[in-house]
């Protein structure tokens, strides 16, 4: 798809932005546009914050199933999870952390904890991406 030729980079462009939001964490903006390079975190001036834009990873092998990994570094937890953060690019690789749903009912403004699980992905082999909503996530 999008990402097998030097010319088009959409993929790492989109992360790109995704990054440097999550590392300003500012929660203001003009309208709600609901996109992956939308160019601020949460929806509106009201929102209070939010520091992640959690992303799917659909990679071209995948047969529209959302790539997932493990929840911990110990292989013996068998837990995967397909919501990540991410966390750096390099090029044309990029690392994100493994997040989990949050269980917590009184954490309402906070839908996943992060985990202590990251892994580094070639962008070449992602075809897609599906953002969620704008939220906070704890311990990141």
């Amino acid at each position: 798809m999008c990402n097998k030729t030097e010319e088009c980079t959409c993929i790492a462009e989109i992360l790109t932005v995704i990054l440097i939001l999550q590392k300003n964490a500012s929660c203001c903006g003009d309208s709600c546009l609901e996109t992956c390079d939308r160019g601020f975190l949460g929806c509106g001036t009201t929102t209070v914050g939010c520091n992640t834009r959690p992303v799917m990873i659909y990679t071209c092998a995948g047969n529209g199933t959302a790539f997932s990994m493990g929840i911990s570094k110990d292989p013996a937890v068998s837990t995967t999870s397909n919501v990540f953060r991410i966390e750096k690019i390099d090029g044309n690789c990029a690392t994100f952390r493994v997040l989990v749903p949050n269980t917590d009912p009184a954490a309402v403004n906070s839908a996943y904890t992060a985990t202590n699980s990251f892994f580094t992905m070639n962008l070449d082999c992602v075809c897609a991406l599906r953002c969620l909503n704008d939220t906070y996530v704890d311990c990141i």
